[in-house]
Order: C-alpha cells, then sequence, then structure tokens
C-alpha cells in the first residue's frame, strides 16, 4: 500500500507503539455493510494527542465507505503511525492483529476518482497500483501534488489536531516494514521500533462513545 515496496519511493506503509492496549474482553462491533453517511466525523485518541477527521462521501464514495466501516468496527484501536516521515505524511491502518490484517488484505475497494488535492491535512488511502486500497491510510502533512499525479485520492480532512499530528515520533522513517506488521503484528513494532506514537481509540463522532 502507499509504500509496501521500498522501489515505489512515493508509495506508503503503515504501524504501533509500546505498553497501551486498546482490547478489552468485550468483542469487537461488527462490520458495517451498507454506504456511509454522507459526512461524518472520527475522533482519534493518541499517544501524543488528539485529532478529528472530517470525510465527505462525495469526495469518494468507494473509499468513504471502507473507512466507516473500519472505524465503526474499532479496527484501529491500539495502531502505530508506523511510517512517519516528518514533512510529509503519517501513515497508519495496519491492525496489530495479524488475523485481521488478514481479514481486510482480501476486501479491496474500487477506485475513487481524485475531485480533492493532496494538501495538507487530508487524509487519503494508501496504495501500490490500480485497485488496491484496503486499510492503510495517511495524512498529508503538507501540501503533496506529486501524490494527485500519482492517483492518492483524498477522502477527508483533519479538522482539529493537525499541529499534533506534526510533532509525532518520526524516528524510524521508512524502517518499519509492512509485510512484517502485517504477519507479526505489534509484537514486532514493540520490539524494534518502542518510541513509535500510536492510536488508542478511534470513535465515529456521535455513536454514543463520543459526543459530537
Amino acid at each position: 500500500m502507499i509504500l509496501r515496496h521500498a522501489a515505489l519511493a512515493l508509495m506508503l506503509l503503515v504501524a504501533t507503539p509500546v505498553g497501551f492496549a486498546a482490547c478489552s474482553d468485550q468483542p469487537p462491533p461488527p462490520i458495517v455493510t451498507g454506504p456511509a453517511p454522507d459526512s461524518f466525523q472520527v475522533s482519534f485518541q493518541t499517544s501524543r494527542g488528539d485529532f478529528v477527521v472530517a470525510v465527505n462521501r462525495s469526495w469518494a464514495p468507494n473509499g468513504v465507505d471502507r473507512f466507516y466501516q473500519l472505524a465503526a468496527s474499532h479496527f484501529f484501536d491500539d495502531q502505530r503511525f508506523f511510517r512517519v516521515l516528518s514533512g510529509y505524511i503519517a501513515q497508519f491502518g495496519a491492525s496489530g492483529d495479524p488475523k485481521i490484517n488478514e481479514q481486510w488484505e482480501g476486501k479491496k475497494i474500487p477506485d475513487d476518482p481524485r475531485r480533492e488535492s493532496n494538501a495538507r491535512g487530508t487524509l487519503s488511502f494508501a496504495s501500490d497500483g490500480p485497485g488496491s486500497r484496503t486499510h492503510q491510510l495517511f495524512v498529508n502533512l503538507k501540501n503533496n501534488p506529486k501524490l494527485d499525479v500519482q492517483d492518492f485520492v483524498p477522502i477527508g480532512r483533519v479538522v482539529s489536531g493537525l499541529t499534533m499530528l506534526d510533532s509525532l515520533n518520526d524516528d524510524y522513517g521508512e524502517s518499519p516494514k509492512y509485510h512484517l506488521v502485517a504477519t507479526l503484528g505489534n509484537s514486532y513494532l514493540r520490539r524494534m521500533f518502542p518510541r513509535l506514537d500510536y492510536i488508542k481509540t478511534a470513535r465515529l463522532v456521535g455513536d454514543g462513545t463520543t459526543v459530537p
């Protein structure tokens, strides 16, 4: 996904840090099916601070529907920002549970035409070519017009907490490898990259756990 292959320098990967376990004894919510609302927000609590993403289905219906499914099923809980390139992008979306990554890898979504630019603060799906988007995403930390040419499609925008994302730990750059995250999960990231910042929880605003 954006950046699984080292040769694709502008493609993006995903990761997670130490200590926090978002998991509980309660099973995760069932995966939502059907289209997402026309617009909604997702509130992320992280080891560095909080941020909120506002999403617009008109920007990219297939991508927004998938993001809604992931957020509603608590997919992003206890995930690392495993690829942080300061002044460029912050990538996430790799579950700490390899079985969950495997489940979503088989659920590729159709491409959306790009309607918005990869401007600073926008959220886009990572990919490694046509028809390859699944569950990894990145926040643009600057205006990235070169990613427009490569058909990375924004689905929403960070409306709160963007400067916090600028401060995410970037010690490891491109060192975390997605194929190892996918197969070994958080144990790999905790052992090899202990200072990575991470998502504690991500919740749909107004879903009963986050107040609009």
